[in-house]
């Protein structure tokens, strides 16, 4: 059909249905007066003038057309559905008299702004995915508004959705697919920030733990079904039930462990800790394929000080780990920062500004950059690290790294190194290098790579020379092992001389 038909004794219908048709024009609907569902999916109607004859109406559907504008729909003050997803409009308009309106689907079409929602007091539930938004306003005018799906737009930052927090109502929530998504505390700052009866987001379930809103596992229902009833003037109510369906669920989240004061679960590629408790995850036996997948790693609620003796078992457990981030994990200073210097490998460091004061200090970043050079970071924090920056950490810390490793005692700086770098700094210091044949060239290069080592080996965590004997008995035991191998120099230094002295003794009658 090309034309919406004029059919006999049309006053009384009450469900019209005509998919998958070429009706371009919606004309001569003045006998439809009683229509309360009328589908025209998938046919060719290129302007929605004529449908605010239908006083009547109650379900509106019109998806996949060709409709360039929402127009001429005052009339419909009873409207409960409007679906118009797949279309070609580009702007949200003239929808603020349809007052009664609970469902709004404009999927699949070109808006780039949320706007012009005022006056939608009844709507529950707005789709809005597969379009081509930055920003989102109006959406707080929704007093009704439980579900909102923004998945797969163009919005790249949080203060796009500063509009959401006001959204009290809100139970369901949907932004994945978006470019804001990929942001480090992205799903912290929304479960942080929106209703406090979020329930989904994303398609997975959000719960309540100690340390508020976490996400858990949410097995998707894939199809639901709307009914829109209308009451007779014979007190007799009529039901029209519409079935929609929705997207899947994302990626699974696995939890790990979980109790009164930590939780641990792993979110697709990402390990999420919550709580001191949740750091025991990392003893247990993970298999191979499982531990492989773990490229990120977050810790929340988790002293940075508790954190520390844990490095070196996940540069060991997970080899392909490439992100770490802290979120209220008390780094308060710059020397914390050094012993991410064990991980040996990574490209991102989120430090999340709540709850650690070191990121409001001038040369955090800059001081980051130059004592973890060797793991080639390129991001800290969401920003690309620039060679300018490289270039500005080493002329800031450099120079007191030098200044550092020419006034330490030997025995010292052997103790900072690892036992590779501990026999090329005897090896140059005992000056066999020149002995054995070493070029000056390869001589004076490998001494540069082992000063500028040491240099930042120096800006270690902990400073373990002026630990207290607070600190414990493992403080204890390293300042004892460095002064018996300082002694231990010092021993042989003198029987050196000793032995030298009395050779000398004998020879010299005889020189």
């Amino acid at each position: 059909m090309t034309d919406v038909p004029h059919l006999d004794a049309a006053g009384n219908l009450r469900l019209l249905n005509m998919q998958h048709n070429l009706i371009s024009h919606l004309q001569d609907l003045l006998h439809l007066q009683r229509l309360v569902f009328l589908d025209l999916y998938d046919n060719r109607v290129i302007d929605m003038s004529g449908v605010s004859s239908l006083t009547s109406l109650r379900v509106l559907l019109l998806g996949k057309n060709r409709i360039q504008r929402i127009c001429d729909v005052d009339g419909l003050t009873k409207l409960d559905v409007l679906d118009l997803h797949n279309n070609q409009i580009s702007q949200i308009e003239n929808v603020s008299r349809l007052s009664k309106l609970r469902l709004l689907n404009l999927s699949g079409n070109r808006i780039s702004r949320v706007e012009n929602l005022q006056g939608l007091k009844c709507l529950t539930e707005l789709n809005l995915r597969h379009n081509s938004i930055t920003s989102v306003t109006d959406v707080e005018n929704l007093p009704r508004l439980q579900r909102l799906f923004l998945s797969a737009n163009s919005i790249s930052r949080l203060d796009a959705l500063a509009c959401l927090w006001h959204c009290r109502s809100l139970s369901e929530l949907s932004v994945d697919g978006n470019p804001v998504a990929l942001e480090s505390c992205y799903r912290q700052t929304l479960l942080r920030c929106c209703s406090p009866h979020l329930q989904l987001l994303d398609m997975k379930r959000v719960t309540v733990s100690p340390f508020g809103p976490v996400i858990k596992d949410f097995n998707v229902v894939l199809q639901t079904v709307e009914c829109v009833c209308s009451r007779s003037s014979q007190s007799s109510e009529e039901c029209v039930c519409v079935r929609r369906p929705q997207d899947a669920g994302g990626p699974s989240v696995q939890s790990l462990s979980i109790s009164d004061s930590h939780l641990a679960e792993l979110d697709s590629e990402t390990l999420r800790l919550f709580g001191p408790g949740a750091l025991e995850t990392l003893e247990r036996c993970w298999g191979v394929q499982t531990a492989a997948s773990v490229t990120a790693v977050a810790f929340r609620y988790i002293h940075f000080d508790s954190i520390i003796p844990m490095f070196l078992r996940i540069r060991l457990k997970f080899p392909n780990l490439t992100h770490l981030m802290f979120m209220e994990t008390s780094i308060t200073h710059l020397p914390q920062l050094a012993a991410l210097a064990q991980v040996r490998r990574l490209e991102q460091i989120s430090v999340h500004p709540e709850w650690n004061p070191v990121v409001r200090l001038t040369l955090w970043r800059s001081f980051l950059i130059y004592r973890l050079q060797h793991l080639n970071l390129q991001k800290i924090n969401g920003t690309e690290v620039t060679m300018n920056e490289i270039m500005a950490s080493e002329r800031m810390f450099g120079a007191l790294g030098h200044i550092a490793a020419t006034e330490t005692p030997r025995c010292r700086l052997l103790l900072l190194l690892e036992e590779s770098r501990k026999r090329q700094l005897q090896f140059l210091l005992d000056g066999r290098g020149r002995r054995s044949g070493v070029s000056p060239d390869d001589l004076k290069e490998n001494g540069k790579q082992l000063g500028d080592a040491l240099s930042r080996a120096l800006f270690s965590y902990p400073s373990r020379l002026s630990d207290g004997p607070e600190e414990g008995g493992a403080d204890a035991s390293e300042r004892s092992a460095m002064v018996q191998q300082y002694l231990r120099g010092l021993i042989h230094r003198a029987s050196g001389h000793c032995v030298k002295a009395d050779a000398l003794q004998k020879l010299w009658p005889s020189l």
